[in-house]
């Protein structure tokens, strides 16, 4: 758990159009080689996807077991598997792992953002124990609470997209040790599509638009 919570900060919204997922990223050498992929937001299958707080490396073998059960689920019933039906398979592991003697538990907690057509557009936080249990909105990694008790005043289930989105900056704001700035935050959205479901992370574009809209209405908001 004390790698998690000084983990960056992520955090999950359940829209009335979709999820939204913001992670913190934190600063690197500048020796290292930037990742050509998001190192806190993986895609699991078509319809789901997850963002990280933790351990990498744990984090990483549970992500390929769960893109493992949902291909094989995929394979045997020729559809998509239901987002709370693999989020407990993979519940059940990281369990195992607190029951026996040499083994430890996974040191990572996950946001989940699936979409099936049982219950629609669900969000899913689970921890190391191996409980999970479904969301409107909440907050995993550093200065958690804080981002919670933000969640709390200023969140409402009939937020769209785009509101949750702008939201979303403003949180992650409040819970970082340093300014905001594209390099250090990180934003995406799974949505449905002519009938697909589509998950994007927002390129740095179109998250340097998204913090000059945030920063414009909060400037107007302080006018008013």
């Amino acid at each position: 758990m004390e790698a998690i919570n000084n983990a960056a900060a992520a955090l999950g919204f359940l829209c009335t159009d979709g999820i939204v997922l913001a992670v913190e990223k934190r600063t690197q050498s500048k020796l290292l080689e930037k990742p050509k992929t998001s190192d806190k937001m993986y895609k699991i299958d078509s319809h789901i996807a997850c963002a990280v707080a933790g351990l990498t490396a744990d984090a990483n073998i549970l992500i390929n077991q769960a893109r493992l059960v949902a291909q094989r689920h995929r394979y045997t019933y020729q559809e998509s598997q239901p987002v709370e039906q693999l989020i407990e398979r993979l519940c059940n592991m990281k369990q195992s792992y607190t029951q026996f003697g040499g083994l430890r538990p996974f040191g990572v907690s996950f946001l989940y953002a699936g979409w099936d057509h049982h219950h629609g557009f669900q969000l899913y936080h689970s921890d190391p124990s191996g409980n999970y249990g479904g969301w409107n909105a909440t907050a995993i990694g550093n200065n958690n609470q804080v981002a919670k008790d933000k969640l709390k005043t200023g969140y409402k289930k009939e937020m769209k997209i785009d509101e949750a989105l702008e939201f979303s900056v403003q949180v992650l704001a409040k819970v970082m040790d340093v300014s905001a700035t594209i390099e250090r935050m990180e934003f995406a959205t799974l949505k449905r599509v002519d009938g697909e479901v589509v998950f994007h992370v927002l390129t740095k574009a179109e998250t340097a638009a998204l913090l000059k809209k945030a920063e414009e209405n909060s400037k107007d908001k302080g006018d008013k």
